[in-house]
């Protein structure tokens, strides 16, 4: 597990993310950056939402590439623009490989890896999240005018699952990384 730079220490917080590629992760994380000055980013998909665990980083993710590397790889498309109303999160919506990713949440949300969620899991883009409740209609209108006008394809080939842990800096260090090798079911 590589080590932090000075000053910055790792925390009791784990996830597990679906990094996108450019030149979409590009565009998003410009938008978001746009949205948000100063937001540290690096485009993803969350599989596992962020938990404390009662386990070493070394036993979580021994049991996350136990569960993962069963997974086949599958298409991901982003779909609409959307808010989270309770929370005034902008994201952008999954269309396709939303089954594929809430099974791989279920089976790595147990055992050692397991949380009682404070919202159900649901498959999403972050966009801008920790707003101030006058500005969300302003961006979440910004972010569909940049999303409809963005020329590359909106999806993008699920193959690897990072596992990753939270620092005092609100950075994620990339623990491990872990291929899908499950077998596609036709």
């Amino acid at each position: 597990m590589g080590s932090c730079p000075n000053g910055v220490e790792r925390i009791n917080l784990f996830a597990a993310v679906v990094y996108i590629p450019d030149p979409l992760a590009k565009f998003l994380d410009d938008l978001r950056r746009e949205m948000v000055p100063g937001c540290i980013v690096r485009a993803h998909v969350t599989v596992l939402p962020p938990r404390p665990l009662q386990v070493t980083p070394e036993v979580a993710v021994s049991t996350a590439r136990s569960i993962a590397e069963d997974f086949a790889p599958f298409e991901i498309e982003a779909g609409d623009v959307e808010i989270f109303r309770a929370t005034d999160v902008i994201y952008i919506g999954i269309k396709k490989g939303v089954d594929q990713l809430r099974e791989m949440y279920r089976a790595l949300s147990r055992g050692p890896l397991a949380f009682q969620e404070t919202f159900a899991y649901h498959p999403h883009i972050t966009l801008a999240q920790g707003l101030l409740p006058e500005n969300v209609e302003r961006l979440y209108k910004l972010a569909r005018d940049r999303w409809e006008a963005f020329p590359h394809a909106k999806r993008l080939f699920a193959d690897r699952v990072n596992f990753v842990q939270s620092t005092n800096t609100c950075t994620w260090l990339d623990l491990a990384e872990f291929s899908l090798r499950g077998v596609p079911v036709r």
